[in-house]
């Protein structure tokens, strides 16, 4: 069993391949925003060396932070990136209902709620913990298309 998977060792959790690309489908992603080298979704990527918390964010935007106790600041910034007019963050993050940053933040946007635990990659288990895919920005529309596809791939969400 890995350890660190259900341990709070590692803040990060590589996005599952197989849920991006079926988001990517709808959303047509033009930068990962929070992302290392070796785990960027996109080909325009903000690195920790870069640090995404200090660029600005403009087009349609992938996000799936640390999920420490950073994940305030990014869904803060992504937040208030998604405010621009030309600007949609479609963030991947754990479904912490309980907390502040989620009803700051998150709420803010549309919800996606993924039934069942998600299978990180390089995980062999599922995640010790729930998810959503949370939509900032953006129309309900895309919202709309972006659960019907998930829904038709084999991703329940409500």
């Amino acid at each position: 069993m890995n350890k660190v998977h259900f341990s709070s060792d590692s803040v990060e959790w590589e996005t599952p391949q197989a849920l991006f690309d079926i988001i990517n489908s709808v959303a047509k992603f033009e930068t990962d925003v929070c992302a290392s080298p070796d785990k960027a979704k996109c080909p325009v990527f903000y690195s920790p060396e870069i640090d995404g918390l200090a660029q600005d964010w403009t087009g349609m935007c992938w996000m799936n932070p640390p999920y420490g106790r950073a994940i305030s600041n990014w869904m803060c910034k992504a937040e208030n990136e998604s405010r621009k007019p030309d600007t949609t963050v479609i963030c991947l993050v754990p479904a912490r209902t309980d907390t502040a940053w989620w009803h700051e933040y998150a709420l803010k946007g549309m919800v996606l709620y993924i039934r069942g635990r998600l299978k990180f990659g390089g995980h062999k288990n599922s995640a010790p913990f729930p998810s959503a895919i949370v939509v900032l920005g953006g129309n309900r529309e895309l919202w709309s298309r972006l659960q019907q596809q998930l829904t038709s791939k084999g991703v329940p969400c409500q």
